[in-house]
């Protein structure tokens, strides 16, 4: 046999030793923080105040990438373990303060024993070496394979398929990613750009946000790209990533951008980010998705002829709504995911109707007739059946989209038009990036109204049946099949 290298001998040792502290680790569970919806997803014991990601891109979207993860945290309890969650992936060793630290995994958490016991409100940094790999991404989400390469499309509960986190929308943190490519490709990431630096035959990409974020929208997308720069509003960088062959043929929507963010800034305020833009991916992808200051669309939906104008335009606003509701204010849990879509719905539904689509009223009046069966299907908007087994993207049902608009439709029929505008003002500026619930928001709604809303937020966010529409007694309910 002949001799080993010692760069090879030492990384079979390392490879051995990961096993061999793997094995050690006694019956690792998972805990998760006790989510309705998704009850073993995120972790309890720490709170995470920044990830440093480092992933390596060999030039294949079927190989898997090398990446390093760097949390920092806090720990908000007394841990022997931490928990992180993490699948689709191989963990090559962690280490907890510096220190190399025993791991193990039992269903999609990675369980890591810390080297001593941990106190509760000390600072923590764990570093995962491990792979991240695209093969078998699907509908349960995580890497997004294009035609050159990569995208992520995280929602709900899919991040920890790329890198181990705490994936729950409560725990939001700063984000660094540097993303090592070919030097023919181009990464981008969420955030702001931080420098780039060329190795040889491959360039490293570095990414920062300057808010908090949740896990579920983090972007990375490596490929041929052209990325093309403009300016918003109050001097905003607007930076839209689409594939370099089509980049002409798209123009003529990404130009839209700035003067749909002047529209939302008249309704809710200033842009609550550092940057904003479109990715473009050339997928297949049959949705899209309020990545943090960089949204993410399939090629087709700009492409596709059927789709008329108005169509385009407003879905483009419902994502951009997104980044205030949603993104800067996000749901404390996925029973809150109505104030997600049914913002970014109402908001798309109001533009579709001040730039040639159909008018309000006639929206939120099928609506109306619609959702008892919506309900009965998926429950009511403030809590939603859990998703189908096998079919995570089934909890995104028309309940929590136009069912959810339409309780603010009635919301703003109930306490008039002025108070309705204060209020969501008040709401993005209260909880700007913070994680925020249903309770929050009915509180707010009657601070804001000036009585009390109870009886009126418990019939339209939890009843079986859609109550009586204010202002509109004739609106009738189609009995469900």
């Amino acid at each position: 046999m002949p001799l080993l290298t010692r760069r090879l001998r030492a990384a079979l040792l390392a490879t051995a030793s990961a096993t061999l502290v793997a094995a050690a680790l006694p019956a690792p569970e998972p805990l998760g923080i006790g989510d309705r919806l998704f009850p073993e997803l995120g972790n309890p014991g720490y709170d995470v105040l920044a990830y440093d990601i480092a992933l390596t891109y060999h030039g294949s979207n079927t190989k898997p990438l090398d990446a390093v993860t760097k949390i920092r945290a806090r720990t908000t309890a007394p841990l022997d373990r931490i928990n992180l969650d993490f699948a689709r992936g191989a963990v090559r060793g962690v280490e907890v303060d510096g220190r190399p630290a025993e791991f193990g995994s039992k269903n999609e958490d990675l369980v890591v024993r810390a080297p001593r016991r941990l106190p509760a409100g000390v600072p923590v940094e764990i570093t995962v070496r491990h792979t991240s790999d695209p093969r078998g991404s699907g509908d349960d989400g995580g890497w997004v394979r294009t035609a050159d390469g990569l995208a992520m499309a995280n929602q709900a509960d899919a991040a920890h398929r790329v890198f181990p986190s705490n994936d729950h929308p409560s725990d939001k943190a700063y984000f660094t990613f540097r993303i090592t490519a070919p030097e023919k490709l181009t990464a981008v990431a969420g955030g702001l750009p931080a420098g780039r630096t060329r190795h040889g035959a491959t360039t490293t990409w570095t990414y920062r946000t300057e808010h908090p974020m949740a896990t579920e929208l983090a972007q990375v997308s490596i490929g041929t790209s052209a990325v093309v720069h403009r300016t918003g509003p109050h001097g905003l960088p607007v930076r839209d990533v689409v594939p370099a062959a089509d980049r002409k043929k798209l123009e003529p929507w990404l130009r839209k951008t700035p003067a749909q963010l002047e529209w939302m800034e008249r309704q809710v305020g200033r842009y609550p980010f550092e940057a904003y833009g479109v990715l473009v991916a050339d997928s297949r992808i049959g949705f899209a998705l309020e990545t943090q200051t960089l949204s993410l669309f399939g090629k087709s939906f700009f492409t596709e002829p059927a789709y008329p104008e108005w169509y385009v335009d407003s879905v483009m606003v419902h994502e951009l709504a997104h980044q205030w509701f949603g993104n800067s204010v996000s749901p404390a849990s996925w029973s809150d995911l109505w104030l997600n879509e049914g913002h970014a719905s109402w908001y798309e539904a109001r533009y579709a109707e001040e730039h040639g689509g159909p008018a309000l009223e006639r929206r939120m009046r099928e609506a109306y007739r619609l959702s008892d069966g919506w309900r009965a299907d998926g429950g009511p908007p403030a809590h939603p059946d859990g998703p189908s087994p096998g079919q995570k993207l089934s909890l995104f049902r028309p309940v929590v989209y136009d069912g959810s608009a339409l309780v603010l439709y009635a919301l703003r029929q109930e306490i008039g038009e002025a108070a309705f505008g204060r209020l969501e003002r008040a709401w993005v500026r209260a909880h700007r990036d913070t994680a925020a619930t249903t309770a929050d928001f009915t509180r707010l709604a009657s601070r804001v109204a000036g009585r009390d809303l109870t009886a009126f937020f418990d019939g339209w966010l939890y009843g079986k049946k859609t109550p009586p529409m204010p202002g509109h007694p004739d609106w009738s309910s189609a009995k469900p099949a």
